[in-house]
């Protein structure tokens, strides 16, 4: 017996709509950016997520109602709160103190962290072939980090704190799938996250470093925090709804727009030209990330007959 056919127009939407949810979360990249040197990356960090996790929260209880407020393995929860709050971290240090387009690229070796994390703690063997994929971001990584990394020291590799930790929120996910529906999932992630960003942004402040002093934001500081929380729940809101319209493989690629914007804003917003280096590392690791998902996809025969 053949399965109903999909909408002709339902991949294409689910592309659009997906496009518009990673142009959201890269504007919010962008909006980050501009806040370099106003204030501390983990202030910014905490903030955002402050302000998602009430907006998530007064929305599910209009939505959902009171009884939706519980924790469902309430430990799975705080590592999910926890993975996104260093993710968050680390990209918005990141962020501070080298290009955008750098960060987010690096942050783009995330789906080759997640193949090493499963086999390590899930015992998942990748195939042969997905070890490619790894060495090609591995390579993009080492091009780009490779001028920064005596400029910067440690703080280069924030980013690849944010790439581990969001795939453990990955893995994460996986273990909370089907607890409830995914705006309470994304709620109580946000929720969860808050506590741990307030004391990385504590530790900061005690730890004497003038780029981590929280100080008392400006006005302008506040509302930007606001746009990139209303930007990415909007985001992520998207990328959700384009899985409903067409399977996760058909909008993976769609990921890579992020890198797009994130070149064109850091060229036009704040004159970071990408050096042949540079360009070249990002392009190995959108191969490895496009032959991993290539190599994922679901056999279009079986499909087909199923």
């Amino acid at each position: 017996m053949n399965a109903p056919a999909a909408h002709p127009s339902a991949p294409r939407k689910a592309l659009l709509v997906a496009l518009a949810g990673f142009f959201l979360l890269s504007v919010g990249d962008a909006v980050v950016k501009t806040m370099a040197g106003q204030w501390s990356g983990s202030g910014i960090a905490l903030l955002r997520y402050s302000i998602g996790a009430i907006g998530l929260a007064v929305y599910v209880r209009l939505a959902y109602g009171r009884a939706v407020f519980r924790l469902p393995k309430p430990w799975l929860q705080a590592g999910r709160g926890a993975a996104v709050a260093v993710a968050t971290f680390g990209f918005f240090m990141g962020v501070m103190v080298m290009p955008l387009a750098d960060a987010t690229a690096i942050v783009f070796t995330s789906p080759v962290w997640t193949v090493i994390l499963s086999f390590i703690f899930l015992r998942e063997r990748p195939a042969p072939a997905v070890l490619v994929s790894i060495l090609l971001a591995s390579a993009g990584v080492l091009l780009i980090l490779r001028p920064n990394v005596l400029a910067l020291g440690a703080e280069a590799f924030f980013p690849l704190l944010a790439a581990v930790a969001m795939s453990c929120l990955i893995i994460l996910n996986r273990r909370a799938a089907g607890l409830a529906p995914a705006m309470i999932m994304q709620m109580l992630v946000a929720v969860m996250a808050v506590p741990v960003l307030l004391v990385l942004a504590v530790a900061g402040h005690l730890s004497g470093e003038p780029g981590l002093a929280i100080t008392t934001p400006e006005w302008s500081v506040v509302l930007r925090c606001a746009v990139v929380a209303v930007t990415a729940t909007l985001g992520h809101w998207c990328i959700f709804r384009a899985t409903e319209l067409a399977s996760a493989a058909t909008i993976a690629p769609m990921t890579y727009v992020q890198l797009l914007v994130a070149t064109g804003a850091g060229l036009l917003l704040f004159g970071d030209v990408p050096t042949l280096p540079k360009a070249a590392g990002a392009l190995l690791i959108i191969a490895g990330g496009l032959w991993l998902w290539a190599r994922q996809r679901p056999d279009r025969t079986t499909d087909s007959e199923a």
